[in-house]
């Protein structure tokens, strides 16, 4: 180590980034990445630069080191291993000391892991594949303001996922037509609508008309069908003060739930967590945004670690993918973002792209969301890659239905209740799945115009972002 304090640049390695020998601790906070290094970068180098440049290095020197418990605020780089059928990328697995985070915060938290060190040019690309949160960080954060338990029992709704909508067009509708559109879905069969990303307070549509227009059709649904109902109400704004002002009259209107978008940054989203516990109010967060850094292999953040952060921070709801529908999702990266939304604890599984086992110590889950592109004709695929504790909304598959808006809801719902049924009773839903919903629609109109209409639409497209692992079936 008397090489460390040598004048001049050294390489990380040198400095102590690089600790082959080092065993993670139960408090360390423990990342993979997935390193491109430039040519003639030695893996382990790329690897503790890594460490170094989202720790406390720099690129030469500091005599200030000597200050500080030097090695104690050193991040590690403990392990690094070629990623399978890709010679160029490795994955290095890193442990930061708990004292380097502040208690509570994902901004710090996300701004030391992910700070300066992507545009570091040693690298050709980085890309941040997991986190493990150890119990100790975990338990200085909130987590979902209620859960999934919870947000059941205020619904009263359970063993099937929830219904929901999204208005279209996203936007350009009066406030009124607005609220004709969530009428129609709720008295249809559905459990909740929701407003879109994009939609906040623009000339067409300022959102005091919005909200009062919405929770009208909500009052009137619940009313004609005896179930809970709600609208996502998407305080999504400029400033927080703006958000907290929207959230209020939301909460004062009788909404059991509000609405924002990934956009609005951590801390807006740890801040409305908090609202949403402290008044009693479902927090639903749009992922509006995460594709410009999480759907590329190579570089940028992968959503389980978009997953994990926002668990932590306290949203109820997240959008997580489909599978079957028209946006990116392969089948075992999904589940293992589903798990990792839902479960207690995550056992490591690289099939599902988890490298970490994460244990959420009793830390509400979150319920998953899919949207994007799925129809009722698709409802054994959707129970049998997502489960129970989610979330369908069939956004164009309800308000597109030929006969109308509460017909598409109603299909929706009966095809929902058909498969349910079928696996209650022990049925091979999914190979019976077709069959099942061809029954369900000789008694449903609806149902059956749903299937005539998209019943063949899919969306088979190569997925960018799977896991380097994939389960080999056993041959019997």
């Amino acid at each position: 180590m008397s090489d460390r304090w040598s004048a001049g640049v050294i390489p990380y390695a040198q400095m102590g980034y690089w600790e082959p020998d080092y065993e993670p601790k139960p408090t360390d906070v423990l990342a993979a990445f997935r390193v491109t290094p430039q040519p003639g970068v030695p893996p382990e180098e790329a690897g503790a630069a890594v460490a170094g440049e989202s720790s406390t290095a720099t690129w030469t020197v500091v005599w200030t080191d000597r200050l500080t418990a030097n090695t104690h605020y050193q991040a590690k780089c403990y392990r690094v291993d070629p990623v399978p059928g890709n010679p160029e990328q490795y994955i290095a697995r890193i442990a930061y000391d708990l004292d380097l985070f502040e208690e509570g915060s994902i901004a710090n938290l996300t701004s030391s892991i992910i700070g300066n060190v992507f545009g570091f040019k040693a690298l050709r690309a980085l890309r941040l594949e997991d986190l493990r949160i150890p119990a100790h960080y975990t338990k200085t954060f909130q987590g979902p303001a209620h859960g999934i338990v919870m947000e059941r029992e205020y619904l009263d709704k359970y063993g099937r996922p929830l219904l929901g909508a999204t208005v279209k067009p996203k936007l350009g509708l009066s406030a009124r037509n607005y609220g004709r559109v969530v009428y129609e879905a709720l008295r249809g069969g559905l459990d909740f609508t929701k407003d879109d990303e994009n939609i906040n307070s623009q000339p067409f549509m300022r959102w005091r008309d919005r909200w009062l227009y919405c929770m009208e059709a909500v009052n009137k649904a619940q009313a004609e069908t005896g179930e809970v109902k709600g609208h996502y109400l998407n305080c999504t704004a400029g400033t927080m003060e703006q958000m907290y002002e929207r959230a209020e009259l939301a909460k004062e209107l009788g909404s059991v739930i509000v609405m924002i978008d990934l956009t609005v940054g951590y801390t807006a989203i740890q801040s409305m967590a908090t609202w949403a516990r402290r008044n009693g109010v479902i927090l639903h967060l749009h992922r509006a945004g995460h594709s410009t850094y999480t759907r590329q292999k190579n570089h940028g953040v992968s959503f389980r670690v978009i997953a994990k952060w926002m668990r932590l921070a306290g949203v109820d709801h997240i959008h997580a993918g489909t599978v079957v529908g028209k946006l990116e999702g392969d089948p075992h990266s999904v589940a293992g973002f589903y798990d990792t939304l839902r479960l207690d604890h995550v056992e490591p599984d690289p099939a599902k792209g988890l490298y970490f086992e994460q244990d959420w110590v009793s830390m509400p889950g979150v319920m998953p969301v899919a949207s994007g592109g799925i129809h009722a004709g698709q409802m054994h695929q959707l129970l049998h890659h997502l489960g129970e504790d989610c979330i369908l909304q069939f956004g164009g598959g309800t308000i597109g239905h030929p006969m109308g808006i509460a017909a598409g809801a109603t299909a929706n719902r009966v095809a929902l209740e058909a498969m349910i049924k079928a696996r209650n009773e022990g049925r091979d839903y999914l190979v019976e799945g077709p069959d099942i919903l061809k029954a369900a629609a000789r008694r449903s109109r609806e149902l059956d115009m749903a299937l005539s209409t998209w019943g063949d639409v899919t969306f088979t497209y190569e997925s960018t972002d799977v896991p380097d692992v994939v389960e080999t079936p056993t041959v019997v």
